[in-house]
């Protein structure tokens, strides 16, 4: 599959919630790893908003169980459940990820 064909897929909890579509993804470059699917274009954020828009507006790609039709993720690491986002090492990787994206 290729990195084009996410965008606009659906993407759904294995509960069956429905929680957006695929707008943008953030690669790792120094991994070569897809690092997150974000449901909303981060260009269109603030840098201040950054942290937040992370908490609800975007998937980890670890979580992703499957891709085909839509992107299925796991019900626990969904956007909808943001209180699973606030260990220390999340804070750190939204910094990290709101200094790269507006260097």
């Amino acid at each position: 599959m290729k990195l084009s064909e996410l965008y606009d897929l659906d993407i759904y909890a294995d509960n069956g919630q429905y929680l957006g579509k695929a707008k943008d993804i953030i690669v790792n470059m120094e991994q070569g790893v897809l690092d997150r699917i974000l449901m909303k274009e981060w260009r269109s954020i603030s840098r201040s908003e950054v942290r937040e828009f992370l908490k609800t507006k975007s998937i980890l790609f670890k979580n992703v169980k499957s891709v085909g039709d839509v992107i299925l993720v796991s019900n626990n690491s969904s956007a909808s459940a943001p209180q699973e986002l606030q260990s220390q090492n999340d804070q750190k990787e939204y910094d990290n990820v709101a200094k790269d994206l507006y260097q």
